[in-house]
């Protein structure tokens, strides 16, 4: 049974953290009172590409018609396709077509939907290509490729895994880590340890928390060193992953790498804005 106090799916997103929130704890008069002092960005993205991962007003559509949209000018349309196709049964045809978008088109987030669906639907075409966009330039497609590779068999394709821990954009490694934790437990220690001196604080949030799963000294001398870093969302996950026992954690921290596992904006399943 779930120990809901030992809850291992990972720390809360600490974007989302209230306290972390602009203006938290102010009593301000009016609206005039409330002043932005950083710069925000909205975005560009339109509703249509917004609504890209709502797939119901395709659910119903013949796989011929989701390989053709797959195979269209639209974007949005090969987004929805591409994830669309996640969800039905196994056929060559969808293999062949994700296969083909995944390693060549030239938007991102199709090629990111693309492998997620490959992943799902498994098979050699599936792990090639993973293996393959985890070279891919955007930093999401890499952390899906990383996610898809633990997905189909995190043991086989442990190397690649391991080696995108030194890739260069932090959703990216954190994934690696949090697979090769779900893949050798206790032997991940060293790049667990390596992770607690990481430059993105998420990162270290993440190797705090799977440290919380080791018994060995070591891993009590890092989170020790995390609870005093720089981070306040490190050093609370730190602290309470001192207080957690191994064992429990590890028994109850397994399974494929999902939405429950990434929870930054873009790295959950969807994934949608960039989460491993």
């Amino acid at each position: 049974m779930r120990d809901e106090e030992e809850a291992t799916d990972g720390p809360p997103d600490p974007g989302l953290h209230p306290e972390r929130s602009p203006g938290f704890g102010e009593q301000p008069d009016g609206l005039e009172d409330i002043e932005v002092d950083r710069d925000v960005t909205i975005g560009e993205a339109s509703i249509a590409e917004l609504a890209a991962s709502d797939t119901e007003p395709v659910e119903d559509d013949a796989l011929a018609d989701l390989l053709a949209s797959l195979a269209g000018d639209d974007v949005v349309d090969r987004r929805r396709a591409a994830l669309a196709l996640a969800d039905r049964e196994r056929d060559e045809r969808a293999v062949a077509a994700l296969e083909r978008v995944a390693r060549a088109d030239d938007d991102a987030e199709v090629r990111q939907f693309a492998v997620e669906a490959l992943a799902k639907l498994g098979g050699t075409a599936a792990a090639d290509a993973a293996l393959e966009l985890t070279h891919d330039p955007n930093p999401w497609v890499r952390a899906e490729a990383v996610v898809a590779l633990d997905r189909l068999d995190r043991g086989t394709h442990a190397d690649a895994i391991e080696s995108a821990l030194d890739d260069p954009h932090h959703a990216v490694r954190r994934n690696a880590l949090v697979s090769l934790f779900k893949h050798r437990g206790e032997g991940a220690l060293a790049p667990l340890v390596d992770a607690a001196d990481d430059p993105s604080e998420r990162v270290r949030e993440w190797a705090a928390h799977l440290l919380g799963g080791v018994d060995d000294e070591r891993a009590a001398d890092a989170l020790a060193e995390l609870t005093r870093d720089d981070a306040d969302v490190v050093r609370k996950t730190a602290a309470r992953a001192r207080e957690v026992d191994a064992g429990s954690f590890r028994r109850q921290f397994g399974g494929a790498l999902d939405e429950t596992d990434r929870t930054l904006p873009g790295e959950d399943d969807l994934n949608r804005t960039p989460n491993l």
